[in-house]
C-alpha cells in the first residue's frame, strides 16, 4: 500500500520527542532511516532535538512509511510498547512528576494537545470505568494507524509506571480497521482490542487515583507544565474544513453522520456550519462524500478487509449502497477499484 505525504500545516505540530528512539528501533526492524525520513519530508536533525516541532502529517507519514519499509504491519504497535514515559520529553516528565495517579492522568489528557497539536485527548468516566481517549482532529491526515497504535502504547506505559509492569486495561479501542494480525494487539496490551471505533481509547477499571506517584514533585510538576505550554504556544488546530472532515470520520462507523451531530461536536450552530461550508464551496453531503472516498481508497488498498466491513466502516447500511457509491465516484466496482490500486 502506498503512503501519501500530506501538505504541512502551521496548526498541527508535534514535538520531536514523539520520535525519540525512532531511528534505532527502525534499524532493529531492518529499515533504512534515511530513506523513510526523506520520503516523509522530515530532516534527520529534526528528530534528534526533542523540543523541535515536526509537522503532524509528516510525522504520521513517517510512521506509515516505517511499517512499509520494514514490511512489519504492526511497527507502531511494537514501537509504542517499548516507548517509556521519559522518552516523551516534557509531557512525559510532567506526567511522571504529578503528585498522584489521578493528577498524572489529568496532566496527560489535559496537556497532550500542547505536545501534539490538532489532537483530542480526554479522560472520562462511564459506569465505573475510565476512558483515556485520543484522536487526531485533522481530517486531512487519512493514514494514521501506526500513530494510533504507538500512542496507545505510550499511554499504557504511563499507567504501568504507576500500577506495575503487569497492569493491563480492560479494553483497547482503535478507530482504524482490523489489521491482518489483531492477535498481536491483544498480546501487546493484554486486553481485547476493538477496531473501527469512533475514537482510540484505553478503557480500564478506575484504580486508586490518590496513589502517590513515585517521582511526584509539585514544584517540578508546575514548572514542566508551564514550560510545555510556553514551548507549544497553543493547542493549534486544523483548518475549518479539515476539522469538519475529522469529525465526520469519527462518526462514520455509527452510520451516516447527521449534520446536527457534527455541529454539536464543533460547538457551533447548524446554520453556522452550513454557512461556513458554503464559504468553502462545499455542502455537508459533499464533505461526507470526500471523507468516504478518501477512506475507501485507504481500506480497499488493504486486501484483508472484506468489502462488507469497509461498507460498515464508511457508514453504509449495506454493501450494495457502498458499491453504488464507488461506481458513482470512479465508474467501477469496489473490486475493480481494489484491483486498480495494485495491491
Amino acid at each position: 500500500m502506498s503512503v501519501s505525504v500530506p501538505e504541512t500545516s502551521a496548526g498541527r505540530k508535534v514535538l520531536a520527542s514523539a520520535a525519540n528512539g525512532f531511528a534505532s528501533f527502525l534499524g532493529t526492524m531492518g529499515g533504512d532511516c534515511a530513506s523513510v525520513l526523506g520520503r516523509a519530508g522530515v530532516a534527520e536533525h529534526d528528530i534528534s532535538n526533542p523540543r523541535l516541532a515536526l509537522d503532524l502529517g509528516a510525522y504520521c507519514t513517517m510512521m506509515e512509511l516505517a511499517a512499509q519499509e520494514t514490511r512489519h504491519d504492526n511497527f507502531g504497535l511494537w514501537f509504542g510498547q517499548q516507548f517509556q514515559p521519559e522518552m516523551l520529553g516534557l509531557i512525559g516528565e510532567a506526567t511522571l512528576s504529578a503528585p498522584t495517579l489521578g493528577a498524572a492522568l489529568e496532566t496527560l489528557a489535559g496537556l497532550f494537545p500542547f505536545h501534539q497539536q490538532a489532537t483530542h485527548t480526554r479522560l472520562g468516566r462511564d459506569c465505573g470505568l475510565l476512558r483515556l481517549e485520543y484522536r487526531i482532529l485533522d481530517g486531512r491526515i487519512v493514514q494514521r494507524r501506526q500513530d494510533a497504535e504507538l500512542t496507545m502504547g505510550m499511554f499504557v506505559n504511563v499507567l504501568r509506571r504507576a500500577l506495575g509492569a503487569q497492569w493491563t486495561p480492560d479494553e483497547v479501542h482503535f478507530e482504524h480497521a482490523t489489521p491482518e494480525a489483531p492477535q498481536e494487539h491483544e498480546r501487546a496490551f493484554g486486553a481485547p482490542a476493538h477496531f473501527g471505533q469512533p475514537c482510540n481509547a484505553l478503557v480500564f477499571r478506575a484504580p486508586d487515583l490518590e496513589r502517590r506517584m513515585k517521582d511526584g514533585n509539585l514544584d517540578r510538576w508546575s514548572t514542566l507544565r508551564a514550560e510545555l505550554v510556553r514551548l507549544a504556544g497553543s493547542k493549534g488546530g486544523p483548518s475549518f474544513l479539515d476539522r469538519v472532515k475529522g469529525e465526520i470520520r469519527s462518526q462514520l462507523s455509527e452510520g451516516y453522520p447527521h449534520i446536527d451531530a457534527i455541529a454539536d461536536a464543533l460547538e457551533i450552530p447548524r446554520w453556522t456550519l452550513q454557512r461556513r461550508l458554503a464559504d468553502h464551496g462545499v455542502s455537508f453531503s459533499e464533505a461526507v462524500e470526500q471523507v468516504r472516498q478518501d477512506l475507501a481508497r485507504l481500506y480497499l488498498a488493504q486486501r484483508h478487509i472484506p468489502l462488507t466491513d469497509i461498507a460498515i466502516l464508511l457508514g453504509y447500511s449495506e454493501l450494495s449502497a457502498f458499491s453504488r457509491a464507488v461506481k458513482r465516484w470512479s465508474g467501477v466496482s469496489p473490486k475493480s477499484m481494489r484491483d486498480a490500486l495494485g495491491v
